[in-house]
């Protein structure tokens, strides 16, 4: 248990929230601040945070007390006053990556799961099979895992267990990677998202090395690759395509509510079956099973919790249907998450119109072009693209690459990308143009109120209707 108490700086944020959540059902005082607290954004999740016994504060520093540790998020700068404050007080300040590593590096029994896509669902698998297994597990996860919500627990992005049985995911965008010893160390894949291909192979090798198991994704080329430099006991493969993976897949068929595949591992084969669609989803599967594996749990007793596995929030998320338009609320925000979602919407009938805001300024100028490639090759020729401008909270960026500049790139490769500053403008239209057997699909991360957006939209499509 954490002794002294800790105040979170941004405890809204996906990552924050968890980790507070964990210390405040530990037993630990909790108390925080967030800027969009003072804005009046997603009152219903600093609702939830305050019945847990946290209080919560203005961004403004008055909550800081002598003796707490500050923890921050990646969004809070050193000028907030919340930091300042901290400095006059002589506090002690970790940031959140720092704080989450203390925990997970404590533990007994650890695992990790890091890369650019799937993090957050096969961190929820994990958790879910280990759950099932009665293991109790602990697990801080960046997305709310369905299985565990329950009317008093609408943000169950934390599972409070054994702390000696530690499941998180892990974030390279900030370099912090490097800070986790897990026992378990599991990557899905290697594709650019926040910094350079160079840096990333780097990072995931240093991660990797630092474990005592590595769960490798071998159909995936860059991670295959870093498999190779490591000593053959260390590795534990998962994978379709890839003959030297201890956890194979075979006979993959993508349906329409879900996959079914075969899982051979140990000598045996075992059926799988889920009701989370996608190819990408079965190779999560997939590394949650090898991950479960590494720490003892047998195969068929990962697989058969899979079928009851729900998902997690804000993953292709069917959030409702009015005058037979389906709306779907999507965290995919990097090429390879966009490449994954579009392609598991386009393996079933209807047109999509999809509205994307871009999760800031910095990933326009860092993978703009790739992002125009992911929408140009996924979108078909009847769908349509509304832009609105990126998601911005605050604090110094470079605006001179913005929306505009993404959808005229969109149109330059072929598909239709239609630019519109506001959301408002966009709800407008969406609701206005879809029409029976069409699906709208909203895409983007770092902004809570796109599922707020998502849901008024059924309801207006329902009053249409009407």
């Amino acid at each position: 248990m954490i002794d002294t108490p800790v105040f979170f700086s941004g405890i809204g944020g996906s990552g924050m929230l968890p980790l507070a959540s964990i210390v405040r059902a530990s037993g630990g005082r909790v108390a925080g601040s967030d800027r969009s607290l003072d804005a009046g954004r997603t009152p219903h999740k600093f609702d939830y945070l305050r019945s847990l016994g946290i209080q919560l504060f203005p961004q403004d520093g008055s909550g800081l007390r002598p003796g707490m540790t500050l923890v921050t998020s990646a969004a809070v700068e050193a000028t907030v006053p919340d930091v300042v404050r901290a400095r006059e007080l002589g506090l002690d300040h970790v940031t959140r990556p720092q704080f989450l590593a203390q925990l997970l590096n404590s533990a007994q029994r650890s695992i990790a799961v890091g890369g650019t896509s799937g993090k957050s669902t096969v961190t929820g698998m994990i958790g879910w099979i280990l759950h099932a297994a009665h293991r109790q597990p602990t697990v801080m996860n960046g997305a709310v895992m369905k299985n565990f919500v329950t009317p008093s627990a609408p943000f169950a992005s934390a599972l409070v267990g054994d702390p000696e049985l530690f499941v998180s995911e892990v974030d390279e965008s900030d370099g912090s990677i490097a800070l986790y010893g897990p026992e378990v160390a599991v990557l899905t894949n290697i594709s650019l998202d926040h910094k350079e291909m160079d840096e990333l192979r780097g990072l995931f090798a240093g991660f990797l090395g630092a474990a005592r198991k590595a769960v490798l994704n071998l159909d995936d080329p860059e991670t295959r690759a870093l498999a190779e430099r490591l000593t053959a006991g260390k590795v534990v493969g998962y994978g379709f395509d890839a003959p030297a993976a201890e956890v194979m897949g075979k006979d993959l068929r993508l349906l329409a509510d879900g996959a079914a595949f075969v899982v051979e591992a140990d000598g045996g084969r075992h059926e799988a079956r889920l009701a989370v669609p996608g190819r990408h989803n079965a190779s999560n599967a997939l590394a949650a099973i090898a991950a479960a594996r590494a720490i003892g749990v047998r195969v068929e007793d990962a697989v058969q919790a899979l079928a009851r596995f729900e998902g997690t929030k804000r993953r292709l998320e069917t959030v409702g249907a009015g005058a037979d338009v389906t709306v779907i609320d999507d965290f995919a925000h990097n090429p390879d998450k966009i490449d994954a979602s579009l392609a598991t919407l386009r393996a079933h009938p209807g047109r999509l119109l999809v509205m994307f805001q871009p999760h800031g300024f910095g990933p326009l100028a860092k993978m703009g072009d790739e992002l125009a490639d992911s929408f140009a090759r996924g979108l078909g020729a009847a769908d349509r693209l509304f832009l609105p401008d990126p998601a911005y909270f605050g604090g110094t960026v470079d605006k001179s690459r913005g929306s505009d500049w993404l959808a005229a790139a969109v149109r330059a490769r072929g598909a239709d990308a239609r630019y519109m500053p506001e959301r408002a403008a966009i709800g407008d239209a969406l609701v206005a143009e879809a029409g029976a057997g069409d699906r709208i699909v909203i895409m983007g991360a770092r902004d809570d109120t796109l599922s707020d957006f998502a849901r008024e939209l059924v309801e207006r499509l329902n009053k249409r209707n009407g």
